[in-house]
């Protein structure tokens, strides 16, 4: 098939749809295709080449598009770090320079230069896949619109905030390393070499009538530049450790913000017996619409449609042997193929059980987005199952702790499911803690949770992995 670019593309439009057979349809998406997408960015990829698009204009799109793409720094850090004097913005900036392995621009290093040229300092470093750090810029609201102008766009914006009786005692002991740019106090971070000790100068303006007016100034300013920002800001107290302050500015810039991507959840639930997976599980394919795939549910459905499969799956019952991987893959990946997984996303619990079963789920294309294993303590574990009933005539469950029967004559007649014996709870976590550490380590990054609390909170922090984007993790 030929282009012809006067026709406006209707003969090839035409042609493509000659080539489908309509008797096929509806022609539906293959799960691989969404997969591959969200795998590699394509989504951001493309907004982000839209974006450099639209603020540089070049003359000619198609060269400017291939050297945006063959850059490759779509995660570069680009941030900028502000606060008030004696916050310890500029320590903060250093550290996150060093721990970034990024490029830090700051108003002194670009004092003897117009400010106009911050664009093309930051764009050089943009483009050297080290992206930049911006300490204390932008000092005014109009700053802040000139680089939104020169297409300087940070994904990161740190607002350090502190009383201003705090920092004008803070700013008193501000000494300064003339050789290193280093920032040291004499109270708080004195350094430990008497040659260091001896070169530090004390810097000008650090009175506490200086101090008191770069406040007003700060305080006058931060007001109208904060709105240029107002998905991307975020205020760290700096009135606590310099460490501590750096570890929170650190966790906020690994963080992605939330894409506009289309985003199907493949959610695995991991954790021991009891830890809560099929009640999580319930409760976010109410919420969300997704599939609820329950392993072990799926065999006893497939023994119950008395299928090919459930025939050999009923004699492994029978038997009281485990089933074989190969006819689990075949019976789940028949589950996972149909269309309302691929279209509302599932939710997995119950398999895989080992680092075999893992390998061969991904091997097949079934890869999870959001992996969550629930951490809950051996002896709450026993009290959860062990202390489980049920009531032979009812059919209802209790629990002799959370849901105790409501009289003496249902508590005399309760049973107990044999697989909840202690015996068979400690075998079975026996089992599951020879093979987590190795799961955990397969499906990195897995997102922790504490299951030892009230289940609604557990499902909180799932919302919370699901909808937001994974961390940026930077060695």
């Amino acid at each position: 098939m030929t282009y012809d670019p006067s026709d406006g593309g209707h003969q090839g439009a035409a042609a493509l749809h000659s080539g489908m057979d309509a008797t096929t349809a509806p022609h539906r998406i293959p799960p691989e295709m969404p997969q591959y997408g969200e795998a590699n960015h394509i989504f951001e990829m493309m907004q982000n080449m839209l974006e450099q698009l639209l603020i540089h204009q070049p003359t000619d799109p198609i060269p400017f598009m291939i050297d945006h793409l063959q850059l490759d720094n779509d995660y570069v850090p680009k941030i900028l770090v502000l606060g008030p004097p004696a916050s310890g913005k500029t320590t903060v900036a250093m550290w996150l320079c060093k721990h970034l392995r990024s490029n830090l621009l700051s108003v002194e290093n670009l004092i003897a230069r117009q400010f106009s040229s911050l664009a093309a300092g930051a764009r050089q470093h943009y483009q050297k896949f080290k992206g930049w750090i911006l300490d204390g810029i932008p000092e005014t609201r109009e700053q802040a619109l000139l680089l939104q102008t020169l297409g300087i766009a940070p994904r990161h914006v740190i607002v350090l905030s502190a009383p201003d009786t705090v920092l004008i005692e803070r700013n008193l002991g501000k000494r300064v390393d003339p050789l290193t740019g280093e920032v040291y106090h004499t109270t708080f971070d004195w350094p430990p070499q008497p040659e260091i000790q001896n070169r530090l100068l004390v810097p000008a303006g650090i009175s506490e009538g200086e101090t008191a007016r770069k406040l007003l100034e700060f305080h006058r300013n931060i007001v109208r530049i904060a709105p240029s920002y107002p998905k991307i800001l975020r205020v760290i107290p700096a009135d606590q450790p310099c460490v501590d302050v750096f570890c929170q500015a650190l966790t906020y810039v690994q963080t992605i913000h939330r894409s506009n991507a289309p985003f199907t959840p493949r959610v695995l639930l991991l954790g021991p017996m009891g830890s809560g997976k099929s009640l999580q599980a319930a409760l976010l394919a109410q919420k969300y619409g997704l599939v609820n795939v329950c392993c072990g549910q799926l065999l006893k459905e497939a023994v119950a449609d008395k299928s090919k499969y459930g025939k050999v799956i009923l004699s492994f019952f029978e038997k009281e042997i485990a089933v074989p991987d190969s006819i689990i893959m075949k019976v789940l990946g028949r589950r996972l193929d149909q269309q309302d997984c691929v279209e509302r996303g599932w939710v997995l619990h119950g398999f895989p059980r080992d680092l075999d079963q893992a390998h061969m789920l991904n091997s097949l294309g079934y890869k999870p987005n959001r992996v969550f294993f629930l951490n809950v303590p051996f002896d709450s574990i026993l009290e959860r199952l062990t202390l489980r009933r049920t009531d032979p005539v009812t059919g209802e469950r209790y629990h002799l702790m959370y849901k105790p029967p409501p009289t003496v004559e249902i508590q005399a007649r309760l049973l107990q499911n044999p697989k909840d014996t202690e015996e068979q709870v400690k075998l079975k976590m026996d089992l599951f803690c020879r093979t987590s550490a190795e799961l955990e380590q397969f499906y990195q990054p897995v997102l922790p949770l504490n299951g030892d609390q009230d289940p609604y909170t557990v499902f909180e922090y799932l919302e919370s992995g699901i909808i937001n984007p994974l961390p940026n993790k930077v060695p």
